[in-house]
């Protein structure tokens, strides 16, 4: 796992420390995921005015209307993309940012894209502050990074009404994609590992809940 030196209180540690434990109740079992969300700072990436509530196994608001996705959700979807150190993965949507800096902390090169610019800004400045070396995209997610493929992971982090196939395309032979699909209210999470470029195995890991995906191969913004 790639180490940073996060300057985070320490009043924090002992609800991560419990955080970890309830993730581990709940059936989350890959000891990478886990300890990597237990050296991670929470509170550095959601809203000022929810700190206090870093820890709950909650989303939370951050600007433009967006999410920080509940720890659950952030460690099923790690989870079952299977990350190994040197991989090369994508993320739509950053967000927060909480999300690609886990993926970092995991030993992947993490390629992210935000369509906002105000999350985009604030993602990157906390990956300068913290020396975290993620290559960050203000572009059209929907439509990946075509020009920095193939991927051996994508994650999606916005609730889209059907995998982009775009993004399928820029998936490596043998890699895998997370996304929920579904409509704006309810999502299924589906897992695809692309077997060559005509065929992929597909599976569906529980509902949840999320913001839309906006874009091109997404959906519209409302007018």
């Amino acid at each position: 796992m790639t180490g940073i030196n996060f300057r985070s209180d320490s009043s924090f540690k002992e609800k991560r420390r419990r955080l970890i434990i309830d993730l581990r109740r709940r059936g989350i079992k890959s000891e990478e995921v886990l300890n990597a969300m237990g050296s991670l700072p929470r509170e550095i990436f959601v809203h000022s005015a929810f700190v206090n509530r870093a820890y709950e196994d909650v989303a939370l608001p951050i600007d433009c209307d967006q999410t920080i996705s509940q720890p659950y959700t952030v460690a099923h979807m790690t989870e079952i993309l299977g990350i190994s150190p040197g991989q090369k993965v994508l993320e739509i949507g950053t967000g927060s940012g909480y999300q690609a800096a886990l993926l970092y902390l995991l030993g992947a090169e993490v390629y992210t894209s935000e369509r906002h610019d105000a999350l985009y800004r604030n993602a990157n400045a906390i990956y300068q502050k913290y020396n975290i070396g993620i290559k960050t995209f203000l572009s059209d997610g929907t439509l990946g990074l075509p020009n920095h493929a193939p991927f051996d992971r994508i994650i999606v982090t916005a609730a889209a009404p059907d995998v982009p196939e775009e993004l399928v395309k820029q998936l490596k032979i043998g890699g895998k994609l997370v996304a929920p699909v579904g409509d704006k209210d309810k999502q299924i999470m589906r897992l695809i590992v692309k077997i060559n470029e005509k065929e992929y195995d597909e599976a569906e890991t529980g509902s949840f809940q999320f913001v839309p995906l906006i874009g091109e191969k997404g959906w519209q913004p409302d007018v």
